[in-house]
């Protein structure tokens, strides 16, 4: 018997896990950004020393996650999984680090929903008594990224206004069954949802129905509203998807404009660093997290936040032959006691 959930979509942890140590690893340009000093490890190459953005990426997510277990003051072989993915195909970032790392590893694609998703699947392994350290992690590159989905770099090719700059960042959380919080203590598991947007180049109108619903069903399942939450982020919606989201949300009488903001948005001074929308990719909500939200949670700022990474679950082949992309987002509250 599911006697843990409630409500249609949200499960309620009994013994919830606490976040004992946390690390961010981000690249020039998002050091340069208004979250600066929150990050712990700023990088002046975007190659990090490799040969490839891809293998750039594959070290900066093992150094967030090395990092973070030396914060814990634990090992590899202390942590009883690792749940990771990223956007590359085949989740070859953390694939990758986990054939280096040699913790037993669970490989998940969320697209950029993957922080949420994987802290969400590390809180129900501990609350249901099968783990007592899970690290949750996932990364992107900017130059990985948009070779993949969009188009070679050395084109040149103009982006347009709505379109999202992906962070070059990794992140890394961990999660054990004791420890003095912040505490993950629900879990709203978002549906996929799609309204019909094709265009690559403005994820964040893709992803805020999925968003919205993920709110709405979270309100509906716990009994919350806009007053229980010091903070409600999103990530990587961006400009353009926070206006949708609020626009969304109003329209069935739910405010959060007072608490809501993106990762997206505050990962980047989008007029001086010419980001247009906003920042996106998994690093995003990542290293926001990892950085800024976690940080301000253990100062006293936030005592109780709803943090709902987004994902736009398309890829080159489903792009090209003409389909929609596919929405999801997924919700984790975390708090202090």
């Amino acid at each position: 018997m599911a006697v843990k959930k409630i409500g249609k979509q949200t499960v309620k942890l009994q013994n919830p896990p606490s976040i004992i140590a946390y690390a961010s690893v981000v690249g020039p340009k998002e050091g340069d950004g208004p979250l600066k000093e929150y990050f712990d490890q700023i990088e002046q190459d975007d190659y990090l020393g490799e040969k490839c953005w891809e293998k750039a990426e594959c070290k900066m997510l093992q150094n967030a996650i090395i990092l973070a277990m030396q914060k814990a003051k634990i090992t590899t072989a202390d942590v009883d999984y690792l749940l990771a993915g990223d956007l590359l195909n085949q989740i070859i970032s953390s694939s990758f680090t986990a054939r280096q790392l040699q913790i037993p590893y669970i490989g998940l694609y969320g697209a950029c929903s993957t922080m949420s998703e994987s802290l969400s699947l590390g809180a129900l392994l501990i609350d249901g008594g099968f783990a007592d350290y899970v690290i949750a992690a996932t990364s992107s590159h900017f130059s990985s990224a948009e070779r993949q989905y969009r188009f070679p770099l050395e084109l040149g090719t103009q982006r347009p206004l709505t379109a999202q700059w992906t962070v070059t960042g990794a992140g890394a959380t961990v999660l054990s069954s004791s420890g003095d919080g912040p505490y993950i203590t629900y879990i709203t598991t978002g549906r996929v949802l799609d309204l019909g947007i094709k265009d690559a180049n403005n994820m964040g109108a893709a992803m805020a129905p999925a968003a919205v619903d993920t709110i709405k069903t979270h309100f509906s399942d716990t009994g919350f509203g806009p007053d229980d939450y010091d903070l409600i982020i999103t990530g990587d919606l961006a400009k353009i998807g926070k206006d949708l989201t609020l626009e969304l949300l109003k329209k069935d009488g739910i405010d959060i404009s007072n608490i809501y903001t993106d990762c997206g948005i505050e990962i980047y001074d989008c007029e001086r660093q010419d980001t247009h929308a906003g920042g996106s990719g998994c690093g995003c909500s990542a290293v926001v997290l990892n950085g800024y939200i976690l940080t301000e949670i253990k100062k006293g700022t936030f005592k109780r936040v709803l943090f709902m990474a987004t994902g736009a679950l398309l890829s080159t082949t489903s792009s090209q032959q003409g389909e929609s992309i596919p929405g999801i987002a997924h919700a984790v509250t975390i708090e202090m006691r």
